[in-house]
């Protein structure tokens, strides 16, 4: 799993979009495949234009999550969500500023306004998750 910083510093080093979408494919394509039997409508993301899937598992006080989405693009998004949030506390998840990593990637402005409310759905509901301990 990639950390937040170093994603900040690769993505620095391309010059267009169209390669920084690639690393960000790249990245969904690492994470870990969700077995199909998880993929369950209770475990959809409300406000995605594809499929999301979140699944959350605590480990002694830390959060684990299993996602996936059937959009490889947005597979890429949640390995970003997952670098912010993965393997993280209730208080760190929710103390995250998650904003001003996506404002460091220059993200926002260059994702659809479809991809762009998925994108904020998927912290609403680990953050979600994370609150209602």
């Amino acid at each position: 799993m990639h950390s937040t910083e170093d994603i900040i510093d690769t993505l620095s080093f391309f010059d267009s979009w169209e390669d920084r979408y690639k690393y960000i494919i790249d990245l969904g394509k690492e994470l870990p495949d969700m077995p199909d039997d998880l993929k369950t409508d209770d475990r959809l993301v409300p406000g995605c234009q594809s499929q999301v899937w979140i699944e959350p598992q605590q480990i002694d006080d830390k959060f684990q999550f299993i996602v996936d989405s059937d959009a490889l693009i947005v597979r890429g998004l949640l390995a970003l969500v997952m670098a912010a949030y993965n393997d993280k506390t209730a208080d760190e998840i929710l103390n995250f500023d998650i904003e001003d990593f996506f404002a460091q990637l220059d993200l926002i402005k260059h994702i659809s306004p479809t991809r762009g409310n998925g994108l904020q759905a998927m912290v609403q509901k680990i953050k979600g998750i994370a609150g209602n301990l």
